[in-house]
């Protein structure tokens, strides 16, 4: 299923960098960074999973701690940037 773009600019910008991850990270199994690789993963994929859930109509609340979650995915994902760089 193709990606659908919504109005919304983080929204979209985030499944972006979290498919630029998944790209990024199989180059770097072919080059056996697996552990490095799995990490990025998880944390550059979970900030689009957490700026696009709260925008269903959640409580401010919901919306508050869904995105707290993201910019602390965004920063992990920083930090293992950073460690491959």
């Amino acid at each position: 299923m193709a990606y659908k773009e919504t109005n919304n600019a983080i929204v979209d910008k985030s499944f972006y960098f979290g498919c630029d991850i998944v790209l990024f990270c199989k180059k770097l199994k072919k080059i056996r960074e697996y552990e490095i690789a799995k990490q990025l993963i998880r944390s550059g994929t979970s900030i689009g999973a957490n700026v696009r859930e709260p925008q269903r109509g959640v409580s401010a609340k919901d919306f508050k701690n869904k995105l707290a979650i993201a910019l602390k995915e965004a920063d992990e994902t920083m930090y293992w940037l950073g460690i491959i760089e």
